[in-house]
């Protein structure tokens, strides 16, 4: 395969560099006899054999190039190689874009969104209300915090307006949300007995076939959330699930949380639920182990002006050198 063919032409320009010096014009020397030698094959040029070169250092073995990585486009391997430098983090990355199909674009929005330290993240209750090991696959589908940048830098401060942002953003809405989640309905009408409901948003995994019920707080945590959560959720178990479907989730999406309050309020209900944060802007809602790893304003503007001091390279910088809204949907129960 051509991933294949390129790590072999970096691993050769690195054992050329390492016998002649680093100072020797390896690359540009190569460069020009393989485009004489195949004038008919593209990416030959000086640019790409530098990023070959970043590839074979970056995976010395190939037997890991061959196991997951030649399953890649090279686009896909140049965008790793820029924007990350663990090979854990590559190697993530890298298995989530061929279990979702992510595009070289759709892969550099998930890592500058840092979805590595998000997914799976979301407090919830999934171990003791789901059998194994769906519990596990369910802890998964969720993370914490939730990212809308798409809606602005201004939080929305009340709930309708947060939830008439996410549905003029749908598609970039599913996209934070995951891989498997489909529409179904906002203000979902719900009569139960002589009372009216409505459940802000419903969705349904296709993959962990269930229901999921998403609720929108643009508040902190009160416990009583999860309660009304619950309720939501019973009320689609009954009047909407086939036969064949699971028991419905629940994602409640609040301003802020405290971690103890939550673990509390979710220990005494035996509804799945899952409690997350959002914010628009992920450096103020990264936890704050993780916001100090983040570069700060002054290293990013000594990057960008080229001020010594600024943040180091890549891996791959060192090598080269420099729905519309559906209608609502309206489900009533027999009166009591």
């Amino acid at each position: 395969m051509m991933v294949n063919l390129y790590w072999d032409i970096g691993r050769r320009i690195l054992d050329k560099q390492a016998d002649q010096g680093w100072g020797s014009r390896v690359i540009d020397r190569l460069a020009a006899d393989l485009r004489e030698a195949f004038p008919e094959m593209k990416g030959l040029s000086s640019r790409n054999l530098k990023y070959m070169r970043a590839f074979a250092a970056a995976w010395p073995e190939r037997t890991i190039v061959q196991a997951t990585l030649a399953q890649l486009p090279w686009y896909h391997h140049i965008a790793l190689l820029e924007k990350l430098d663990s090979v854990d983090t590559r190697l993530w990355y890298a298995a989530k874009s061929l279990e979702h199909g992510w595009s070289r674009n759709i892969l550099a929005l998930q890592i500058q969104a840092q979805a590595h330290r998000r997914q799976g993240k979301a407090q919830t209750n999934f171990p003791v209300t789901l059998p194994s090991p769906d519990s596990d696959l369910a802890v998964q589908v969720f993370k914490d915090p939730y990212l809308f940048d798409f809606l602005g830098t201004d939080a929305p401060r009340r709930e309708i307006e947060l939830e008439q942002g996410l549905i003029e953003h749908i598609q970039k809405f599913l996209l934070e949300l995951g891989q498997g989640f489909a529409f179904v309905g906002r203000q979902v009408h719900l009569e139960i007995g002589d009372e009216d409901y409505y459940l802000d948003l419903l969705f349904y995994h296709l993959k962990l076939r269930r229901y999921a019920v998403i609720e929108l707080k643009a508040r902190k945590f009160q416990p009583g959330d999860g309660a009304q959560l619950g309720m939501y959720m019973t009320a689609v178990d009954r009047l909407l699930c086939h036969p064949d479907d699971k028991p419905t989730l629940g994602l409640l999406l609040v301003r802020e949380k405290n971690r103890v309050l939550v673990e509390y309020a979710l220990s005494g209900s035996n509804k799945p639920i899952s409690v997350a944060e959002w914010d628009t802007r992920l450096t103020h809602a990264l936890p704050e182990e993780l916001r100090a790893s983040l570069p700060t304003i002054e290293e990013i503007e000594a990057e960008l002006s080229g001020v010594p001091g600024s943040a180091e390279p890549t891996h791959a910088e060192n090598a080269e050198g420099r729905r519309k809204p559906r209608a609502s949907r309206r489900v009533r129960t027999g009166k009591s």
